[in-house]
């Protein structure tokens, strides 16, 4: 051979010339091609490093010119398979491969398909149509290695892959199990990868979702546990299915990893005939038992397979236990355990004390579908055995004290059902005591069947003539006191504090007084106790929309003590950071007025003309006691220091208003300019109110309120008032809702809660209902608003709950105002009703039965007029319990005109229990 043809060949593969590395091969001889070899692989060994930034031009070329030169089929296999080269063989655009091999003989070729064979592994599946065409083409025997099956399956799975140049063209059928019947190759290829475990056949693939988008026959047709099962209904022979049932078992149990969808839909469709389930007996339970274990710590994934696995009752039993246990978890777990409990009982495989015992665990949960599934039980056990009959009806009576009316009925028409059977008296004088707990409505059928009971007259079934307790409610909050700093050591715990809670505002307050304070009486010892916390600065996302000031720039205020250089997000520094990155800088009225006391804060730490700030609160909801504010202002006359403007203003607008004289009179015997103001403001009583009802709101009928969200008014003031523009303007209108709200808005208007709270909108903020309830002033249409609208979020329902309960102890609960706001987001689809009343409950629950009732007493006309909301039933089932627990008598017409309906319905059945609870 020339040098001119071995320059030639290198020369093409470093082009990436594909096609004239293939005619260059054609005209060498066999051992031309051999002569080639080493030069090709020391050109490998050159570019292995860079192999894969290489084109697939230069990849494929380089391929192509080595895979010619080999004279060995063992090490043209071994050339295929190697890392670097074996995604050819996974290619769909590899034309050029068949045209090299088949340069070689036709028994070099089947040598090929034989070392290629033996050398494939089950998880390196590569294209068939490649090794299906040697096979074809050299006429030699089916290989029938894992790897050559795997590869099989795949390839035909595969129904979008063009094939390369088949001999006999393409393989139709549009789906996997269409292409395995037509494939001559199935007959000799399926039975043998069913008995061999290493060939993987898919039965723990993923399909679930494909289900739920194409339906179960597709899924079937195009898996290939699926076609398996298809297959094995049609012929024996080509997939047995004693193996198959065995096969899925097997892999299911060596999984590391089980989807348990998965594996329930594939459980499903492989259908396990009688003879099947039980041979697999001891696989079931093994599969069983740490899916079991799941459950109980209350993961329900694995529900959908257990129940696939559908475990006979004698093989439950021995787990029984972990059954009962399960009646103690979540509403999904429960009921499974329930199931598996029926089906033990239905064999007579449980104990009596054990079905008492779910009684107990069940028949008092809020759960209605658990509940009435026991109640179902308990019915078909006293039928199936009437012996039974005394226990059953006294478990069954322990739902008299459920909080659900149609519970508490259908208990006692099963108790009903099967006292006949009863002959024990002491049965009888147990339900006597049960129905105690009964609503008035039941209690006289109660009385007839069980003769009448002394009832308690604390308990639920409290009527006419019975003393009703009063509500029980929470102590209205009072804010704890806050105090001054008394060392300079304690003012760097105090700001390492805020700077780990930036929505602490008692921290923010005594560590912004104490640098202040400290700065000016040892302002060498505060900055070295600063240093450890100052090491972390408080970043942030200067690509964010807002500048607006937070209580964790209180950092600033340090820097200014150490005389450190400014960080880059300093607040004085921001305008400029946001005009270069052209951010939306602009800041809102609560941040103007932090950002102006914090620069304030800043120029009396470099002059120290101020010993400390008046504005420090001495409660922890931001507020000031006048007495205190006076005692201050009187030291700084003493000491002939003027207050800084913004601390004065913010000091005001803080102070409590009082009507003690005492402090009146020593408030006007100061002279100062600022002591004359505190007199003034202290005279009119503080800043003014406002209102913010929504205009066109229906105060005079709240509940007539036409559907919507009617948000509060934005609360402005037309009061000229003696404070400086970044204060007044807190109190004026605001350009727009706070993105990010901070309690310590509420903090610099303690006593506007109202105004506060409407300006936090729709804004979530997990501090806002419990810093509203600590807060002063009226609790008007904002506030009550911001708790109705949570009382349908369920993360924020308790907070809702707990806010509601004190405006009750505080006697500011407007009843009729929430009960509008409720019915008016309830008919415009923001609120859901029954969320709305599980947290009405709840309060409920606490003691506070007549508290609720007034809300349900103005709210149930709106909620059940011309067409009633969705969960009215549930909601006059609590209407009826807080009625008849706060003995309220009385009258609604829309309770009375759905009760007058016909019919059966829950609502129609709660409503005529609280029409004649309310008639008494």
């Amino acid at each position: 051979m020339s040098g001119d043809s071995m320059t030639n060949l290198l020369h093409l593969a470093e082009a990436g010339d594909v096609e004239g590395v293939v005619k260059a091969l054609a005209v060498l001889t066999p051992q031309e091609r051999a002569a080639q070899a080493v030069a090709l692989e020391e050109r490998r060994a050159r570019i292995r490093a860079d192999w894969g930034a290489c084109s697939d031009e230069l990849r494929n070329a380089q391929i192509a010119a080595e895979l010619g030169c080999l004279t060995d089929p063992g090490a043209a296999a071994d050339c295929l398979l190697q890392g670097a080269n074996l995604w050819a063989l996974s290619s769909r655009s590899i034309p050029w491969l068949l045209d090299v091999v088949n340069l070689q003989p036709v028994a070099w070729r089947a040598e090929l398909v034989t070392r290629l064979a033996e050398r494939l592994r089950p998880e390196e599946t590569v294209r068939f149509d490649f090794l299906e065409h040697l096979l074809y083409d050299a006429g030699c025997p089916v290989p029938t290695t894992d790897g050559f099956i795997a590869s099989w399956l795949w390839w035909r799975r595969q129904s979008t892959a063009p094939p390369l140049r088949l001999r006999d063209g393409f393989l139709h059928g549009d789906s996997f199990l269409e292409r395995l019947r037509a494939d001559a190759l199935t007959p000799v290829l399926l039975p043998v990868a069913l008995r061999r475990p290493a060939v993987p056949l898919g039965l723990v693939e993923v399909f679930h979702s494909t289900l739920k988008r194409h339906g179960l026959r597709h899924v079937l047709e195009n898996t290939n546990f699926g076609a398996l099962i298809l297959l094995s209904t049609e012929d024996e022979r080509l997939v047995d299915r004693a193996t198959l049932v065995r096969r899925f078992f097997a892999a299911h149990l060596a999984a590391d990893r089980v989807w348990w969808p998965d594996a329930a839909v594939a459980l499903t469709s492989l259908a396990l005939t009688p003879e099947e389930h039980a041979s697999v007996s001891h696989e079931r339970l093994l599969l069983a038992e740490p899916m079991i274990a799941s459950l109980l710590q209350d993961n329900t994934h694995p529900l959908t397979f257990l129940r696939a696995l559908a475990l006979t009752p004698a093989e439950n039993a021995p787990l029984l236990r972990d059954h009962v246990a399960m009646l103690d978890l979540s509403s999904q777990v429960a009921a499974y355990g329930q199931e598996v409990l029926i089906g033990l009982d239905a064999a007579g495989l449980l104990e009596d004390d054990v079905l008492t015992e779910t009684c107990e665990r069940v028949l008092l949960r809020p759960e209605k579908k658990l509940v009435r599934a026991q109640l179902a039980w308990l019915d078909r056990a006293a039928k199936r055995d009437a012996t039974r009959a005394g226990r059953i009806v006294g478990g069954a009576a322990l739902a008299f004290q459920h909080s659900d009316v149609d519970l508490q009925e259908r208990a006692l028409k099963l108790v009903a059902r099967h006292l006949p059977a009863v002959a024990d008296a002491q049965v009888l004088s147990g339900l006597r005591e049960a129905a105690a707990f009964l609503t008035p409505a039941l209690s006289a059928r109660a009385d007839e069947l069980f003769g009448p009971a002394v009832r308690d007259t604390g308990g639920p079934s409290a009527g006419p003539s019975d003393e009703v307790p009063p509500d029980l409610l929470p102590e209205a909050p009072e804010p704890e006191p806050v105090h001054a700093i008394a060392s300079a050591a304690e003012v760097a715990p105090e700001l390492a504090v805020l700077l780990a809670d930036g929505e602490n505002v008692v921290a923010f307050e005594r560590a912004l007084d104490g640098l202040v304070r400290h700065a000016r009486l040892d302002r060498g010892t505060l900055s070295k106790a600063l240093e450890p916390v100052m090491r972390i600065r408080p970043g942030f996302d200067c690509w964010c929309s807002r500048a607006d000031v937070t209580q964790r720039d209180l950092y600033d205020v340090a820097t200014a003590v150490r005389g450190d250089e400014p960080r880059d997000w300093h607040i004085h520094r921001r305008d400029e950071l946001f005009e270069a990155h052209r951010a939306d800088g602009r800041i809102t009225e609560p941040g103007a007025l932090l950002k102006a006391r914090l620069t304030e804060a800043i120029g009396l730490v470099e002059s120290g003309a101020q010993p400390y700030l008046l504005a420090l609160p001495t409660r922890a909801n931001g507020a000031v006691d006048a007495a205190i504010l006076v005692e201050r202002i009187a030291e700084f006359e003493s000491l002939g220091v003027t207050p800084a403007p913004i601390d004065l203003a913010q000091a005001l607008l803080r102070v409590t208003p009082t009507d003690d004289e005492r402090v009146r009179e020593a408030a006007g015997a100061l002279r100062s300019d600022a002591g004359r103001r505190l007199a003034r403001w202290l005279h009119r009583g503080g800043a003014p109110h406002w209102d913010t009802t929504p205009d066109k709101w229906p105060t005079g009928d709240p509940t007539g309120a036409k559907p919507g969200e009617w948000a509060p008014a934005n609360p402005r003031t037309g009061h000229d008032l003696p404070l400086p523009p970044v204060a007044a303007a807190l109190l004026g209108p605001y350009g727009w809702s706070h993105p990010h709200p901070g309690t310590f808005m509420l903090a610099q208007l303690p006593h506007h809660r109202d105004e506060v709270a409407a300006r936090f909108g729709e804004q979530t903020h997990r501090l806002l209902l419990p810093r509203l309830t600590e807060a002063y002033g009226i609790a008007g249409y904002a506030t009550h608003w911001q708790i109705t609208r949570r009382l349908g979020d369920p993360k924020e329902a308790d907070a809702a709950v707990d806010a509601l309960l004190v405006l009750a102890a505080q006697r500011q609960l407007d009843a009729r105002l929430l009960a509008g706001q409720w019915q008016a987001l309830t008919r415009c689809g923001v609120l859901m009703p029954s969320r709305v009343t599980a947290a009405l409950r709840a309060a409920a629950e606490t003691g506070a039965w007549a508290t609720v009732w007034s809300i349900l007493e103005a709210a149930l006309p709106a909620l059940l007029r011309d067409r009633p909301v969705n969960g009215a039933g549930a909601l006059l089932a609590l209407a009826v319990e807080c009625a008849v627990r706060s003995g309220a008598r009385g009258s609604v017409p829309e309770v009375d005109e759905l009760a007058a309906r016909k019919g059966s319905s829950q609502t129609v059945k709660n409503a005529r229990l609280l029409r004649d609870v309310l008639r008494g």
